[in-house]
C-alpha cells in the first residue's frame, strides 16, 4: 500500500511539471544501435579501401559500448581493447582522445596517470548540435590510419 501511495505521488508531481522541463528531456540526442552500425560500416569500408584490418568500436556519451566489431586478420589483437578505450576517452573527455596524447608530449605528464583511459590518437567523439553524444575508436596499424578511418565512421553520423 504504501508503495502505491508513494508512486501516485511521485507520478502526479511528474505530471505537474512545466512543459519545458518534460521537453528538456524528451529531446537529448542518443546513438542508436542503428547509427553505430552504418558508423562501423562507414570505417570498414574505408579500411578496406586502404588494406587495412583492425577494430572500430562506437560508445555513448557514458563511454559505454553499442558496437565493436573486429575485422577479420586485425593488425593487433591488442586493438580489442585500445578501440574502445579510445572512443570511451574521447566521449569522456569531450574531444579526441589524441588531446590527452598531445597533453602528455608537452609536458603534461600527470596525464598518463588517468586510469582507465586510452592516450592514444584514434578516438573521436560524436557532436551533435554541439553535444557529446558518443564517440568512435580506430585501432589499425598506425595512429595515422587510425584517425583516418575513425573520421570516415564519423562522417557517417546523421546530422
Amino acid at each position: 500500500m504504501r508503495n502505491a501511495i508513494a508512486c501516485a505521488i511521485i507520478l502526479g508531481a511528474v505530471a505537474m511539471l512545466p512543459p519545458a522541463a518534460i521537453a528538456q528531456f524528451a529531446q537529448k540526442k542518443v546513438l542508436t544501435l542503428e547509427i553505430a552500425r552504418t558508423m562501423v560500416a562507414a570505417a570498414e569500408a574505408e579500411a578496406e579501401r586502404s588494406h587495412l584490418a583492425g577494430v572500430v568500436a562506437v560508445v555513448d556519451d557514458g563511454g559505454w559500448p553499442i558496437l565493436i566489431e573486429r575485422m577479420d586478420h586485425a593488425a593487433y589483437l591488442a586493438s580489442v581493447e585500445l578501440a574502445p578505450g579510445k572512443a570511451r576517452t574521447a566521449a569522456l573527455f569531450k574531444k579526441p582522445s589524441e588531446a590527452l596524447e598531445d597533453a602528455i608530449n608537452h609536458g603534461r605528464v600527470a596525464a598518463v596517470t588517468a586510469q582507465g583511459f586510452t592516450e592514444m590518437q584514434g578516438g573521436l567523439p560524436i557532436v551533435v548540435e554541439n553535444d557529446v553524444i558518443g564517440a568512435i575508436g580506430a585501432s589499425f596499424d598506425t595512429p595515422e590510419h587510425d584517425v583516418q578511418i575513425a573520421r570516415a565512421g564519423l562522417a557517417a553520423v546523421p546530422h
